[in-house]
């Protein structure tokens, strides 16, 4: 799954434990003993940081100054919070290379694909702070009989906690934490284990900002008992959660259980449709491209291609010969970690042995000779996969591309609806009015894309339906999940 290491949450928001929660503090029942995190560089499999978890008077202090910052910064105009905030793109895109780097020792990504990935942290800061004023000001509304004036207002809500996973180390926390922060919320970031350090670069740039409110923007180094208290605090005034289903699910129940606001975004099988009369090079190039891309490690990439029948085998040799192009250390390195390849592998065997066919790659390729640390796992195509296998039914979390025959249209959409989770789609036609309709009338998804694959993009919403997720990031819709909706009439 996309949070491997957040699993565990599963289990243990389901503990109760006590918590002192008028004073807003965390409380650890049992007086347990802190968590220290190794952080385990895929390449290599070796150690090359330690971090010792913030002991609970720490976590206290970091709320309580989290609150009284967003206590000062609430009162700061939205124009005066969006140009204040417009200073962290140049932050970015100074230490991209760093940041880069460090993203490659945490959980393997290509320097060059880190860089790519900073730079677009950067652009939706630039893109806020373009477009976020229209957002936040107040929307007028017809005035009601016997009033002067009726309007909406978009007012913070205070400390919103985040939980982060490690395929994006930094985008994720920006793409989520600068539109909040905008818009007048204090954020406390709580990442992925192996990705503390990303955490604490990015504390540390918006340390940086000038008349940015200090401890405004925290980093928590955290195990999972301490996020659950955290939760319950009641400075803390919502929750957004990017991770694995079974963990997510675990978080929307807490958070409804607090009635506070939670943004939810989970995995994703989603499916391309490749239409009889696509354009098969297009096809193949945006598929493999999504699909092998951050190592196969992203929600929103197509796991499952439904291909027409009268032109599969032609794609297939496409596909094929893409993948083979694909160069280790520059279009993908390892997998996040050792376990993370293992059960890529385990799911690999699984759907061979229920009948689908190894194109290219598999569970069986030696590593590169540089790549020492168990982590690696090859560009992968496996073709006659049906419902029922595990490729089909399961999101894969790796470089593996599973191709659905089909015999009909109207059976391609049948099966790529044919998913618990409905994060993204995309269909591929030379028609392209009539694919637009089948996109955003048939498809089950947030997001549809015709004749390219689906990505992320600030100036559009983000997120899915069905067991992919609840709320939007991105666009206005991102800025405004955090925000009291207050209506206002003047008589």
């Amino acid at each position: 799954s996309k949070s491997l290491l957040l699993n565990t949450f599963a289990a243990m928001l389901g503990r109760t434990a006590q918590s002192t929660r008028a004073s807003g503090l965390v409380a650890f029942a049992g007086g347990r003993t802190l968590t220290t995190f190794p952080q385990i560089n895929p390449k290599t499999g070796k150690v090359f940081k330690e971090y010792t978890e913030m002991p609970e008077e720490e976590i206290n202090q970091i709320i309580t100054d989290a609150s009284s910052a967003f206590q000062e910064w609430r009162k700061v105009s939205p124009s005066n919070r969006i140009n204040i905030m417009s200073a962290l793109a140049d932050k970015l895109r100074n230490r991209k290379e760093e940041a880069a780097e460090l993203m490659q020792m945490e959980m393997g990504k290509p320097v060059a694909q880190g860089i790519a990935e900073v730079e677009k942290c950067a652009y939706l800061v630039d893109w806020y702070s373009k477009n976020g004023h229209d957002f936040l000001n107040d929307t007028p509304y017809p005035t009601l009989p016997g009033f002067s004036k009726s309007y909406v207002t978009y007012q913070p809500l205070g400390v919103i906690f985040a939980i982060m996973p490690w395929n994006f180390p930094m985008w994720q926390a920006v793409r989520m934490g600068v539109p909040t922060l905008m818009a007048g919320n204090a954020v406390m970031l709580k990442h992925a284990p192996n990705c503390f350090g990303s955490a604490l670069l990015l504390e540390d740039m918006m340390k940086e900002i000038p008349d940015l409110p200090q401890g405004l923007f925290r980093s928590i180094i955290a195990d999972i008992p301490a996020t659950t208290h955290i939760m319950e605090n009641d400075l803390v005034q919502g929750m957004a959660f990017t991770g694995s289903e079974v963990a997510g699910r675990k978080i929307a129940s807490k958070a409804g259980s607090l009635l506070k606001k939670c943004v939810i975004e989970l995995g994703g099988s989603d499916a391309y449709a490749v239409l009889k009369d696509a354009d098969l090079d297009l096809a193949a190039a945006a598929v493999v491209n999504a699909r092998m891309t951050n190592g196969g490690q992203v929600c929103c990439a197509p796991k499952r291609v439904i291909v027409d029948k009268s032109v599969k085998a032609a794609f297939e040799e496409k596909v094929v010969e893409k993948v083979a192009e694909k160069k280790y250390g520059k279009d993908y390195g390892p997998l996040v970690h050792k376990k993370g390849a293992e059960d890529v592998a385990k799911q690999v065997r699984t759907s061979i042995s229920e009948g689908a066919k190894l194109l290219i790659g598999g569970a069986d390729i030696d590593p590169p000779t540089e790549d020492c640390g168990g982590a690696f796992f090859p560009p992968t195509v496996l073709t006659d996969v049906k419902p029922g296998m595990e490729c089909f039914d399961h999101e894969v979390f790796g470089p593996v591309l599973a191709i659905v025959e089909a015999e009909s249209e109207e059976e391609a959409i049948k099966l790529a609806n044919q998913s618990h989770y409905g994060l993204g789609a995309g269909i591929f036609t030379k028609d392209t009015a009539h694919g637009e309709a089948i996109a955003k009338t048939e498809l089950q998804a947030g997001m549809a894309f015709v004749n390219d694959s689906v990505r992320s993009d600030p100036s559009l919403p983000f997120g899915g339906v069905k067991s992919s997720g609840l709320g939007r990031e991105c666009a206005s819709f991102g800025m405004l999940e955090f925000v009291n909706i207050k209506t206002m009439c003047i008589k």
